[in-house]
């Protein structure tokens, strides 16, 4: 069985969205694995920090 995307949770739904996106834009799977280690190094410790997840601004550990 099946679940549809709108029924998914928001994780997968995420996720379906960024491969679409970093597929669209045909980047090297080498490039997008390392930009994808940044963004989760830097949402990590924004949650760690109890920043805001949704702030453009990186994460400070100073």
């Amino acid at each position: 069985m099946t679940v549809k995307l709108e029924q998914a949770p928001e994780h997968i739904k995420l996720a379906v969205d960024l491969i679409m996106l970093l597929e669209q834009q045909q980047f090297d799977a080498d490039t997008v694995l390392q930009a994808l280690e940044i963004v989760t190094r830097d949402f990590s410790q924004k949650r760690d920090l109890g920043g805001n997840p949704t702030s453009h601004i990186p994460a400070h550990t100073s």
